[in-house]
């Protein structure tokens, strides 16, 4: 027990540690820190293994959505090469098929060459058989100079003398007209060595006339007894052939089927007058004759084709410009207060005798002046206001001695309001005439404007079932009692606005029509249509007007069983008697209200916006100015500072109206600027019109390009038939134009593919094909030219040469349709600038401001 005890001595907590104890201590511990960093490494050395073991497990997935992308790539690769394919075999297909017909036509060029060369040879080698034969005659049949001093016949009598002089003065007579002809150097050789202006100077040389007339009556070409017009005529188609030869790029204006022939049959009638003209013989073999003869009248003929051909499309042209300023001058011949008349009269003045000239020359003066009256007369007769076949001042109308001069607007403020009373259940009719505002506006810009009927009397058939089925419904919901009563007052209240307040009429229709006592009719069972309708038939004929006495007749005459048809249709005419009121008001009224509609019209913009901001105008202006600054930096040389100072308002405008009208897409509200809201129905038809100007004609220049024609050449009739026919049916367009003209196989088939195109753009209301947005471009660019013409001449330069440029453009069927909207936009503008000009000049002066700013 002391044994172990003193051997193993408990230590002693309060004695201090032995300094090697300490220092083993701390060696335990920092060895513990090691191993505790240690673990933590390989615990992150663990983690690091786990992630890159789970990325090695997902690895095979993500491959897997690489391989379906890449079979997708592959996939969308060979759909693209396949159609890529099908495209290329298209046009292969396409290529193919035009180097077939270029192939066949060369070969028919060359075995019309051969057949030509081979009559030649023919004709060549009968010619030197003929001439052998001649000289085997001669070498046998002279006899020697002795023999023909001793057996030379002298006539014996003055006739067998006379026969012997007359024959030498032909022969001398013969050559001397030849080889004055010679001497002129008329070769073809030398025409082409020359100038085409000294070779036209040259053949109008009276020598050089005379020259060729004699050679032409001497081959028998002309008649010894031709009149001199018509001998200087032929003798100058003759020496044509020079020309068309020596000079094709400046006589021909194209390299047509017409200019091929007419050129095949120059060089065959050059050849044959060579061959008669070095004939050895003092005079011709009548054989020579006979071709040259026939060479010449085939080249008359093509010659005259050709010319009569281009000089059509030139006649139609100059007419067309012609017309076009009869037309201006119509316009504004009875403008006396703005002295525009005395304006345009020399202008237009000088421009017409400028193309009377031409036109004198072209077709004669008798045949000249018969083209015009007649155009002049057909662009009248289409121009002039329809007359009516009957008075149209209603019977019971008041006489404009009674109130048109002191109350001017009553008659017009009593027609177009109108009443359409609602009965429980109905349904409230649209307005039967324009508001007030609007006849104002469309009086401002055409003096003559008179409500349509003609679309009411379209559509009598609609209005009349729709009328009956609203009458109808009433009855059927147990309402028959009240709708009666409803449509008694609404006839009552028009019947009362077609006649003049305290005469008898006005007093018959307020007690006959006494709502309160047909409401009391038809509550006790009284109500009686027969009556009702005898007094309506006995009544209209002392209002209407005498042109509407047919249909009111028709209406008496009509015993339908059915009332509400009756009502409906009784209905019908009441309303045209309405509008037959308000167009006589108009009538009666109309210059005392086109000098009231500028100040109108600012009132009730004025009242309808008031301090409100234009936004739709602001922008418009904007956009309009931006353009306009553009085209005057794109046409100036270099960097122009001042192009934004050369966009004046006018010419802001102008762009601004031409962007808005002249358009094929559907019109947005956001593109129609307040000032011009009355307008919108104007400028929706008008971009109408001109998708279907530039659709009918893309096709027509088409077809004038794939059959070689004069693009100049006005196909109206197929035009007119184009105009009405649905963008869906492409065939009809072919069948139109096929109507006239023939249309080859291969040439209907592109045809058919490029009116295919088109009509697309067409129906979805776009320009996508070349030929369309082209045209557009013209259109648009020529409308603006014309409207931004300032100077009177200025106007009318460009509209005498209208017809020309449109023309050459690919549009010479719409010429007067465009001119007609130019003339319409014109008027437009001066009416919308009249009324809205200090709105205007507000935004012009906003815009400038906000400029100014920009630049500060």
């Amino acid at each position: 027990m002391s044994h172990s005890d003193s051997s193993n001595p408990e230590p002693d907590p309060s004695q201090p540690l032995h300094p090697t104890i300490r220092e083993e201590i701390q060696d335990l511990m920092m060895s513990s820190d090691n191993d505790t960093a240690r673990l933590a490494d390989r615990a992150a050395h663990a983690e690091q293994v786990r992630l890159r073991a789970a990325m090695v497990k997902a690895a095979p997935r993500i491959s897997a959505s690489s391989e379906e992308r890449a079979l997708a790539a592959k996939q969308a690769r060979e759909k693209f090469l396949a159609q890529v394919a099908a495209n290329c075999a298209e046009e292969v297909k396409r290529a193919k098929r035009i180097a077939e017909d270029t192939r066949e036509k060369k070969a028919a060029e060359h075995l019309k060459l051969k057949e030509d060369m081979q009559e030649r040879l023919a004709e060549a080698e009968r010619r030197r058989s003929f001439l052998q034969h001649q000289r085997r005659l001669r070498t046998v049949a002279l006899p020697s100079l002795e023999e023909r001093r001793v057996f030379v016949r002298k006539p014996q009598t003055e006739h067998e003398a006379a026969k012997v002089i007359q024959k030498a003065w032909r022969n001398s007579r013969r050559r001397r007209v030849v080889s004055d002809f010679l001497e002129l150097g008329l070769t073809l050789e030398n025409i082409q060595k020359t100038s085409f202006e000294d070779v036209g100077s040259l053949l109008s040389q009276d020598r050089v006339l005379e020259a060729t007339t004699k050679v032409l009556k001497l081959y028998g070409l002309q008649d010894e007894d031709t009149d001199s017009t018509s001998e200087a005529a032929a003798t100058r188609t003759f020496l044509s052939v020079f020309l068309v030869l020596g000079h094709p790029a400046h006589v021909l204006s194209k390299e047509g089927e017409q200019e091929k022939d007419l050129i095949e049959k120059a060089k065959g009638l050059l050849l044959c007058f060579d061959l008669v003209m070095t004939s050895p013989f003092a005079s011709p073999l009548s054989t020579q004759l006979g071709f040259l003869s026939e060479a010449y009248a085939s080249f008359q003929t093509a010659f005259a084709a050709w010319k009569d051909r281009d000089s059509s499309v030139l006649l139609d042209t100059m007419l067309a410009q012609f017309v076009e300023l009869d037309a201006i001058w119509q316009s504004v011949k009875n403008d006396k207060d703005g002295h525009v008349a005395e304006d345009y009269r020399e202008g237009i003045q000088h421009n017409q005798t400028l193309l009377l000239v031409r036109l004198k020359r072209l077709a004669g003066p008798d045949r000249a002046m018969k083209m015009i009256h007649e155009a002049i007369r057909k662009r009248r007769k289409a121009n002039a206001k329809k007359k009516p076949v009957a008075d149209v001042r209603p019977r019971a109308a008041s006489l404009p001695s009674e109130d048109v001069a002191t109350t001017p607007l009553a008659p017009i403020e009593r027609s177009v309001s109108g009443t359409t009373t609602e009965a429980s259940g109905a349904q409230k009719s649209a307005p039967l005439l324009p508001d007030n505002r609007t006849i104002m506006h469309e009086l401002a810009i055409n003096k003559e404007y008179r409500i349509d009927t003609k679309s009411k009397i379209d559509m009598r058939e609609n209005a009349i079932r729709a009328v009956s089925d609203n009458m109808r419904q009433g009855l059927e919901s147990d309402l028959g009692d009240i709708f009666v009563v409803a449509m008694a007052e609404t006839l009552r209240e028009k019947l009362l606005s077609l006649v003049v307040p305290g005469k008898s009429l006005h007093t018959l229709i307020s007690e006959s029509l006494d709502t309160a006592m047909i409401a009391n009719q038809v509550r006790i069972g009284a109500f009686s249509y027969q009556q009702f309708f005898a007094f309506m038939n006995s009544l209209l004929p002392k209002i209407c007007a005498p042109v509407r006495d047919a249909e009111v007749k028709a209406l008496a005459e009509d015993q339908t069983e059915d009332p509400i048809e009756r009502l409906a249709k009784l209905n019908y005419i009441v309303d045209l008697l309405s509008i037959d009121h308000a167009n006589f008001s108009l009538q009666m009224n109309a210059p005392l209200l086109i000098k009231e509609a500028t100040s109108y019209e600012q009132k009730c913009f004025e009242r309808a916006f008031g301090s409100e901001a234009l936004t739709r105008t602001s922008q418009w202006w904007s956009r309009a100015r931006k353009k306009t600054v553009e085209e005057i930096a794109r046409r100036s040389t270099g960097h122009n500072p001042l192009a934004a100072i050369r966009a004046t308002p006018d010419k802001v405008y102008m762009q601004g109206l031409v962007d808005l009208a002249i358009g094929v897409g559907k019109l947005q509200e956001a593109d129609i600027p307040e000032t011009l809201e009355l307008d919108r129905t104007r400028i929706e038809r008008i971009r109408t019109d001109i998708l279907r100007t530039v659709v009918i004609s893309a096709i027509l220049l088409t077809a004038k390009n794939l059959m070689r024609r004069d693009v100049r050449s006005q196909w109206k009739e197929q035009a007119q038939r184009m105009w009405d026919l649905p963008f869906e049916d492409a065939q009809a367009f072919i069948a139109a134009i096929e109507s006239r003209y023939a249309l080859p196989p291969t040439t209907k088939t592109q045809l058919s593919g490029t009116t295919e195109r088109i009509l697309l753009d067409g129906r979805n209301r776009q320009v996508s094909h070349p030929v369309v947005k082209v045209l557009l471009q013209k259109i648009k660019t020529h409308v603006h030219a014309r409207l931004s013409a300032t100077s009177t001449e200025e106007r009318v330069k460009s509209a005498s040469s209208a017809s020309q440029v449109l023309s050459s453009g690919g549009l010479p069927e719409f010429v007067v349709q465009i001119g007609a909207m130019v003339e319409e936009l014109r008027k437009v503008a001066d009416v919308d600038r009249e009324a809205h000009g200090k709105w205007y000049d507000g935004i012009v002066e906003a815009v400038n401001q906000e400029e100014e700013a920009v630049v500060a």
